[in-house]
């Protein structure tokens, strides 16, 4: 594929989209299961940003905390963020009210038994969510789904803990849950058949893209994700400064790069005062107390209208840390040595069957991660440059890291000079 055209890249859009709907292998006509009550645990960003999709689809919504006080702070950010958007001539006033009157409030768990399905949108800790699954199990009505918004932890083991584990799916937001499009839904192994259903049938419902994938870590998007953090890290210790690398990655069409992206995150998001993780120069910067936009600096200094300036004193800790000398490495080469692995973890994600087929990748992507439409996704891109220029990149990567290894179909597409988007590994397996 060469240069495709504005328009040709348009329709793989709008049919990828389309094909994402599409669950091979569920029995024709199969009965939903009724959704007409949602619980919610969690009143934080996620679990409120979670639980306005349903009450805007006038779905009544239970939302569980475990103080009085998160839970009032809670809904008062749903109302601040319906509130908003009355003022700006989206919807009259008294919608503002009505919405908010699908919801309840409440700090036991017991009281969402009746519900017909629940989120857990809990922070990530596996021992957490296996403590609330197991309650689940006990509490809630038969026939009741039973989701998770984890991210990237294991849903087979927190399926384990309940004796319904075919009623256990994932049903994963992104943030912020009122506003991003997709909506990754990760069937498990024992998830029902009419679960996966109800959970497709539900998204188009709240107005969501969804995505149908397997149980892996970090899913299809965060997988994907992880391999290109990785590379810009190693980047780092090249003598990269992560500003030259976000930059890159935004005149690829990204409006965030890596950096950029962490530090709106929050750099201590699984850091603790003290610690020492696999990333010193997140470490050192923590410590000083550059977290992020939250506290004024973090790989960037920030100013008073939160606009990222490139920062010495990270400049400086990565030169103490490193010891590399500063890189010259040209915007064309960061973009390959970040792009390309994306591509090279996807091929492997669909030799796993972990995703329907290649253009899926593309939908979570292009809806969840701001891959630049123009490019079409990480597999239409992969089209682009040929699966040969993956290759040589990926041989040269592979051979300083394992991990990043070339995928063995990827090398069967540079020998016979196929397609990204016509992979066909079978489609999803649990």
């Amino acid at each position: 594929m060469t240069n495709p055209t504005e328009t040709e890249i348009g329709a793989y859009i709008a049919e990828a989209g389309a094909k994402a709907w599409d669950v091979p292998g569920l029995p024709e006509g199969i009965a939903h299961r009724p959704v007409k009550s949602v619980g919610i645990i969690g009143a934080g960003t996620m679990g409120g940003g979670i639980a306005m999709n349903f009450a805007t689809a006038g779905i009544p919504v239970t939302i569980v905390d475990t103080s009085q006080d998160g839970l009032d702070r809670g809904l008062k950010v749903v109302r601040g963020n319906y509130q908003r958007s009355s003022d700006k001539g989206r919807f009259p006033q008294d919608e503002v009210e009505a919405r908010m009157d699908r919801f309840t409030g409440t700090l036991a768990i017991a009281n969402l038994a009746d519900c017909d399905l629940i989120i857990e949108a809990v922070f990530e800790n596996m021992e957490l969510k296996r403590k609330i699954f197991t309650e689940l199990d006990r509490v809630m009505k038969p026939g009741a789904i039973l989701a998770t918004n984890t991210s990237a932890l294991d849903i087979d083991e927190i399926a384990g803990m309940t004796k319904r584990p075919e009623d256990v799916i994932g049903l994963h937001f992104f943030s912020p849950a009122n506003v991003m499009k997709l909506l990754e839904i990760v069937r498990a192994k024992h998830t029902a058949d009419d679960v996966v259903a109800t959970c497709m049938a539900l998204a188009k419902d709240i107005n969501k893209v969804a995505a149908l994938v397997g149980v892996c870590p970090g899913f299809v998007g965060n997988r994907i994700l992880f391999a290109r953090q990785k590379q810009a890290n190693k980047l780092v210790y090249q003598g990269v400064m992560p500003w030259d690398v976000d930059a890159a990655l935004n005149a690829f069409g990204f409006k965030m790069g890596p950096f950029q992206m962490s530090d709106l995150a929050g750099l201590d998001i699984g850091w603790s005062k003290g610690a020492t993780t696999d990333n010193p120069i997140r470490d050192a910067l923590c410590e000083l107390d550059r977290r992020g936009q939250k506290t004024g600096a973090g790989f960037y200094d920030y100013d008073e209208n939160r606009r990222p300036v490139p920062s010495d004193v990270t400049a400086g800790i990565i030169r103490d840390i490193t010891g590399a000398e500063p890189s010259t490495m040209s915007p064309d080469e960061i973009i390959e040595v970040c792009i390309y692995p994306m591509i090279n973890e996807a091929v492997k994600i669909l030799e796993e069957n972990k995703a329907q087929r290649p253009s899926d990748v593309d939908v979570v992507w292009l809806n969840g991660y701001g891959f630049p439409p123009d490019k079409g996704g990480p597999m239409f891109y992969g089209d682009m440059v040929g699966a040969q220029a993956v290759l040589d990149v990926m041989e040269r990567l592979g051979a300083e890291d394992a991990e990043f290894a070339p995928a063995e179909t990827l090398r069967k597409l540079a020998a016979s000079g196929g397609k990204f988007t016509d992979i066909d590994t079978g489609g999803l397996k649990v």
